[in-house]
């Protein structure tokens, strides 16, 4: 990996936070936007949550260039400039308070700029497009703007090295679950997608795969209207089911992973697939009702994804 960088004049005078200052910024924005995620981070040692709030932090930033409030004044050149930013974290040298927090866990869990660079294509592609025609254009999508989000948390995460306890396992190369780790960002991304069809078409947006309407001979006009019809139904079954597809594909990672991690993985992947049954719960009706695992049922999940974590 070479960034060759300047450090960025100063201007101006700005007092930057302390890291630990900077890593509760970045907790408090992933307790606000993501709660079910952010109640799984805090059954990580305290170093890889705080890590993981940094990354989430950066990676919602990221995400508001496009689709916050002030996303209509985004340009090809915002990006441009904040890829340019990014450069500069990675080359040690922060600009806002996120940057801070972000440096130390880069110093503490070293990783690539790639995966960082990848989101902030995805967003790129928010600009220009609304649609996609099939479902491999859309997986493009959900790897570059969830898919590196598990690239980015396998650095915190870590393999397990000291499970080869037999003789012959000792010099065979360790397995890295990288397939599993984009996996569970694509079934996150997806789950997102179909909780957010109702959101995403009131700006006009639809990122279900037109040719997955088309096979079920649900219009675009049809979903604008919100029509909820055996058709639309079976669309959404299978949505679901693709989604579901991916979780069982990032589940198999996750005994690779030291045990620390384990558990808290296992419980941001059963409680996000739990927006699924709620979706169906709902009837499939996610222009109206918004799909959510409720506090008491993210409760209930722990004890079971503890002792997944334990044997799985």
């Amino acid at each position: 990996m070479n960034i060759a960088i300047l450090k960025p004049k100063q201007t101006k005078t700005r007092t930057l936070p302390t890291t630990e200052e900077a890593y509760q910024y970045c907790r408090a924005i992933t307790a606000d936007y993501a709660k079910t995620f952010y109640l799984a981070t805090l059954l990580m040692p305290e170093p890889k949550r705080k890590a993981i709030w940094a990354i989430y932090a950066w990676c919602r930033s990221t995400d508001e260039l496009v689709d916050g409030l002030k996303s209509q004044s985004t340009t090809p050149e915002t990006l441009d400039k904040w890829e340019t930013q990014l450069e500069s974290v990675f080359a040690g040298y922060p600009v806002n308070n996120m940057d801070v927090a972000l440096i130390d866990t880069l110093e503490k869990f070293p990783m690539d700029i790639q995966p960082f660079r990848d989101m902030i294509a995805g967003q790129r592609m928010d600009l220009y497009r609304s649609r996609y025609e099939t479902f491999e254009e859309l997986k493009l999508y959900c790897y570059r703007v969830a898919g590196t989000v598990g690239l980015m948390s396998s650095a915190v995460m870590e393999i397990n090295r000291d499970d080869r306890h037999a003789p012959w396992e000792k010099n065979q190369p360790i397995y890295i679950p990288t397939k599993e780790a984009i996996a569970l960002g694509i079934a996150m991304q997806l789950t997102n997608i179909l909780r957010d069809v109702g959101e995403d078409s009131h700006r006009g947006r639809i990122y279900l795969p037109l040719e997955d309407l088309a096979l079920f001979d649900y219009t675009e006009a049809e979903l604008f209207k919100g029509v909820i019809c055996d058709r639309w139904r079976a669309l959404m079954q299978f949505q679901i089911q693709r989604a579901r597809k991916y979780y069982d594909l990032a589940a198999k990672g996750i005994s690779y992973l030291i045990p620390d991690a384990r558990w808290p993985v296992w419980t941001a992947l059963m409680q996000y697939q739990g927006i699924l049954d709620a979706i169906e719960r709902n009837q499939y009706d996610v222009f109206n009702k918004r799909a959510f695992v409720s506090t008491p049922q993210k409760i209930l999940y722990l004890p079971l994804t503890w002792l997944r974590a334990q044997v799985l």
